[in-house]
């Protein structure tokens, strides 16, 4: 019996043929496409990622009306700071230890620690919808109390925990627990500053800095919508407006040289000084601080209100309206701006009050940038602060190309963007020479020992009461190395 396959019918014409084969393959090719469960994962991702966004923009807008109400109110009555900001610390640091632990600090290091572990239990502890909500409220009380604190390092821990709410689902999932983890906080930063390149470059450098960056189509996709979420709300805005002022070149290598080392300097000593105070503050001082967190929390306040006092209420919030008034020319930074915004940055971190320190930290560049145009009269004042602005930010975090891409984009000067990268370099290998860890990743390192201490600590029936980790995703998807095998290397380099 002959079982060879019938010949295909001849009598049809070849052109009739082919568009035969053409349709049959382009419907096999069309048919994933027209698949609605795919399509609900992609909604879904969508959907999350203008979540972030929105929740990161009334953020910012809270924000703006916190520091605007406790400026009204200290305007008239100076002294009610020293009653607000010592309460005010005190109540946040209680809160966020005994009702909402995780959500201290800036909110970046978090984010970095759940995307190290491979440990679902880990990352609930770090990154949660309640922790997000939490963190905002939180924040703007802080801003009300006229903490120096920032709204950016919250955003990247809410966009990664709104974007982490997807790595909980069973059946088809949309990417890694990690991926989502980098995408959000990518979000996170594009809908806080309105710099989707920043954000992007903030999820390669920083969120993925000991790791092969693999997120791309998730993390394209976060930024691209909660950016588009920030633009239609709040219209195409530039942060810091927009700075038309610029240096020459080559003759705009001495205001470069000397933002850039002095900046280096600066900032890597400001990043080793938090790193060593989370390990422990000397003498009497951390015993006092690990005993009496609370009342600790309250001196720290009644010290910040004190210098905000005396400073005239410049150093109070996140330091953009100074920022902005000097870069527009209509107000100068007094020379102490630099050390007093320092001092109110590292009192609210010490005191472990919720709040970030990326804005106030530009803040302090703007304040250097000031001081060294004193001493360069022939440049313009609104371009060195800007050079001073990205030295200190690249400095401190150790992401030069992060800083200058969001400094541009905060300011619209594209004109700037050849200094502005030579200042980020210079800083931030100076910044090297002074702190060898980069400042966000040994603040992980510590909420990682942190969180795995708690399970440890909880026990076998806590651990059996706890739903089991998901599944690794196949070889193709799969998270990139473990937590521990991470905070093991950061242990030898700290």
């Amino acid at each position: 019996m002959n079982n060879d396959p019938a010949p295909e019918n001849t009598t049809r014409p070849p052109a009739r043929r082919n568009l035969s084969r053409l349709l049959r393959g382009g419907w096999r090719y069309a048919l994933p496409w027209l698949s609605w469960p795919r399509w609900r994962v992609r909604l879904l991702l969508v959907g999350a990622a203008l979540l972030a966004g929105l929740v990161a923009i009334a953020f910012a807008i809270g924000a703006e009306l916190a520091i605007t109400t406790h400026a009204g109110l200290i305007r008239e009555r100076p002294w009610l700071s020293l009653l607000i900001a010592p309460l005010g610390f005190a109540a946040l640091a209680w809160v966020s230890r005994k009702i909402f632990p995780g959500t201290e600090g800036s909110g970046i290091p978090q984010a970095i620690a759940a995307s190290m572990s491979d440990d679902g239990r880990v990352r609930r502890q770090l990154l949660s919808f309640r922790i997000a909500i939490a963190k905002v409220f939180l924040t703007l009380g802080g801003l009300l109390a006229g903490a120096s604190i920032g709204r950016e390092g919250p955003s990247v821990q809410i966009g990664a925990s709104v974007m982490h709410l997807l790595a909980g689902r069973k059946r088809r999932r949309i990417a890694s627990s990690r991926d989502l983890i980098v995408a959000g906080s990518g979000a996170g930063i594009a809908a806080a500053f309105n710099t989707p390149l920043g954000g992007i470059m903030f999820a390669i450098e920083e969120m993925c800095r000991y790791r092969a960056f693999r997120a791309n189509s998730t993390t394209l996709t976060a930024v691209i919508f909660a950016g588009l979420m920030s633009l239609a709300v709040l219209g195409n805005y530039t942060y810091f407006g927009r700075t038309p002022a610029s240096v020459g070149w080559p003759e705009g290598i001495w205001p470069v040289l000397a933002c850039g080392v002095a900046g280096g300097l600066l900032g890597g000593g400001f990043a080793r000084l938090l790193i060593a105070s989370v390990r422990g503050l000397p003498g009497r001082v951390g015993v006092f601080a690990i005993s009496r967190p609370v009342l600790f929390a309250g001196l720290c306040g009644l010290a910040t209100g004190i210098i905000g006092w005396a400073s005239g209420g410049l150093t109070y919030g996140t330091g953009y309206a100074e920022s902005k008034a000097a870069l527009e020319g209509s107000a100068a930074l007094p020379m102490a701006f630099m050390v007093l915004k320092m001092a109110v940055i590292w009192l609210a971190f010490v005191a472990r009050i919720p709040g970030g320190i990326f804005a106030p930290a530009l803040a302090v560049g703007a304040g250097l940038g000031s001081d060294i145009a004193l001493l360069l009269p022939g440049e313009p004042d609104p371009a060195v602060l800007v050079l001073g602005m990205v030295a200190f930010l690249a400095a401190m975090t150790q992401t030069p190309i992060t800083s200058f891409v969001i400094v541009m984009e905060m300011t619209a000067n594209h004109q700037m963007l050849m200094p502005l990268m030579a200042t980020a370099v210079v800083a931030h290998g100076v910044s090297r020479s002074v702190a060898p860890v980069p400042l966000y990743h040994a603040l992980s390192h510590a909420w990682l020992r942190r969180a795995e201490g708690r399970l440890h600590h909880a026990g076998p029936a806590a651990r059996q009461n706890t739903p089991p980790t998901p599944p690794a995703l196949p070889a193709g998807t799969a998270q990139a190395g473990s937590g521990s095998a991470d905070a093991g290397a950061l242990d030898q380099r700290l």
